[in-house]
């Protein structure tokens, strides 16, 4: 077979997968995509093996080594296991597995316990969809040497993934991803990978799991006086379509909340995702149905998981009567001074205690720490960093709460990984006491403003998809690296902080401080304003995103309306410059 419109090197690769030891359906289909002449598909299925990276794997489903399936999924595993047992030498290693609610996340999850299994590896199994906070508990509370969560998180069907997890609950850093990679990388086909079964080896996980994880959210609720006098709070929540259905609701019941309305349409676990085009609680369409419920009962406060629930989002009413999304820094903020206060009041502040934000993450956290006089620590983006920070620091310090701008929230030490189970509780709660004094949360969120200054944030994305887009991609930092903004919305840049170099560049001084982060492809620009655009390639999706943060003092809340449009204005006009 020859075609003068395939790479040759990609035909070869396609080609490959159309003989044994493939199985007949994986065959057929690559055959259909050749007859069909389907060349772009080809290539993008085939130009490359789809990266293991340090979270793991996240693609769209379907044939080739760039796609999610089979083959892709049994060589990360045996990968993995490869090196649990190198790791692990002489001992009985043991792994945690659990699945969201998109399709094929079942069977997925069966072949992984199947080749964990096939490779002497006990195998705990979560018998039905869970969340991937669960997931993080399970590996702790069973203590596993590592565990496997299949979810692609909010992207969209098309996609699936597979998230690796390590010995404390939080998923894989250094230096163990870079081994696994290196073991993933080095199996070159299917006859390296075992997929024959053991049935001893697999241990199917149940109710006993689930009630000693609601067990053990339902003792760090901070103030159960309130929860006891507002347990009528109207909620409405939404998993859309996900795993938040099997935990959420019964962690706000053990709480004691007794009027929770969950969205009828969107109740059903379904990975077609039916009533939305993203299921992603940061977008307004995906929180549309809860809005219309809340609505219709008058709600207190409404959320919404995303499919494997480590994500939430919320909305209350604003100063216009109107339910309003907040953003994720502004429930981040809101969570941290939550905490924070309710430790301050009750005695329990202690001065080991620290907080953990990622570095594209509202500034207000770190003020709202400086108040209380508690440490803050930044990380770099993703909650693996947070995991990892808190790990780290085990038995040197107690963390209380931390998360990032993109709807990651954590409250206590149960997981390692944001937990939305967790975060709604948190968020019923709160929403509880403020209505106990008279006020909405989006009143203490003014409050807030009111007292640390105004913080308003964008983010903006840029999807490129397949090889062209992630060229263009990297063109676009490139860029940015080389010839750098001086000006952002007609205001001076004061420092560049290039987080790939390691370096932080005063423009006005010319100092150069070192950055003691890992390194990672993301820069900052911050100006004499004080205001931060951070330029960042999404690490799990084809997109590039600029964040912006801007802020001034706000002198009372009925300044709030003006101030909002004129920071609004700022946003827009400094993205117009960088995006």
């Amino acid at each position: 077979m020859t075609t003068t419109n395939l790479d040759s090197a990609i035909q070869a690769r396609a080609e490959a997968w159309m003989r044994t030891p493939y199985d007949e359906g994986t065959i057929k289909s690559v055959k259909q995509l050749f007859d069909s002449e389907q060349y772009t598909e080809l290539t993008d299925s085939f130009y490359k093996d789809l990266e293991f990276g340090t979270g793991g794997l996240r693609g769209i489903m379907g044939v080739g080594t760039n796609r999610m399936n089979k083959y892709t999924i049994g060589r990360a595993t045996q990968g993995l296991s490869n090196y649990l047992l190198k790791t692990y030498p002489g001992q009985e290693v043991k792994a945690a597995i659990s699945y969201d609610s998109r399709n094929n996340s079942k069977a997925f999850a069966r072949l992984v316990a199947d080749v964990f299994s096939a490779n002497g590896i006990k195998v705990y199994l979560f018998a039905e969809l869970r969340p991937t906070p669960h997931l993080s508990f399970a590996v702790r509370h069973l203590q596993c040497h590592a565990g496997v969560m299949l979810t692609a998180s909010h992207n969209p069907k098309e996609y699936n993934g597979y998230k690796a997890y390590w010995n404390d609950g939080g998923q894989l850093v250094p230096p163990h991803d870079k081994n696994v990679i290196k073991e993933v990388n080095a199996i070159e086909g299917p006859n390296e990978i075992n997929f024959g079964p053991v049935a001893e080896n697999i241990t199917l996980l149940g109710k006993e799991l689930d009630d000693a994880y609601l067990d053990a959210i339902a003792k760090l609720t901070l103030r159960p006086d309130v929860v006891s006098r507002q347990n009528d709070l109207k909620i409405v929540f939404s998993p859309i379509h996900g795993t938040g259905v099997t935990l959420v609701p019964p962690a706000l019941q053990r709480w004691g909340f007794t009027n929770v309305h969950v969205v009828e349409a969107q109740a059903t676990p379904d990975g077609n995702f039916p009533t939305v085009v993203y299921p992603n609680p940061e977008e307004e369409e995906a929180m549309s149905l809860a809005v219309q419920d809340g609505q219709r009962i008058g709600a207190d406060v409404l959320f919404a998981t995303d499919p494997d629930a480590d994500r939430v989002g919320a909305a209350t009413k604003n100063t216009q009567g109107e339910y309003q999304l907040l953003n994720g820094n502004q429930i981040g903020s809101l969570l941290v001074n939550y905490v924070l206060s309710a430790k301050k009041e009750q005695g329990d502040l202690r001065p080991d205690d620290y907080v953990v934000k990622t570095i594209v993450t509202t500034n207000l956290i770190a003020e709202i720490a400086k108040q209380y006089g508690v440490t803050y620590y930044d990380t770099l983006t993703g909650f693996k960093y947070i995991g990892e920070l808190i790990t780290g620091k085990d038995g040197q310090g107690r963390f209380l709460v931390g998360g990032e701008e993109s709807y990651g929230y954590l409250v206590g030490e149960l997981v390692r990984d944001k937990d939305a189970v967790v975060s709604a509780v948190f968020i019923a709660e709160m929403t509880a006491y403020y209505k106990d004094q008279g006020k909405s949360l989006f009143d203490a969120l003014i409050d807030l403003y009111v007292q640390h200054g105004y913080y308003k944030e964008k983010l903006v994305s840029l999807t490129k998809t397949g090889k062209a887009g992630a060229e263009e991609i990297k063109a676009m930092m490139e860029r940015l690296r080389s010839n750098p903004p001086q000006t952002l919305g007609g205001i001076d840049v004061a420092e560049i902080k290039d987080y790939e170099r390691s370096e932080s560049y005063d423009l006005k001084t010319g100092e150069r401080n070192v950055i003691n982060l890992p390194k990672s492809d993301v820069l900052q620009f911050i100006t004499v304003d004080g205001d931060v655009i951070s330029a960042r390639p999404s690490g799990t999706e084809p997109k590039i995103k600029f964040y912006c943060s801007v802020k001034q003092p706000l002198a009372n809340a009925a300044d709030f309306e003006r101030m909002s449009q004129e920071l609004e204005d700022r946003v827009d006009r400094i993205m117009k410059d960088i995006a």
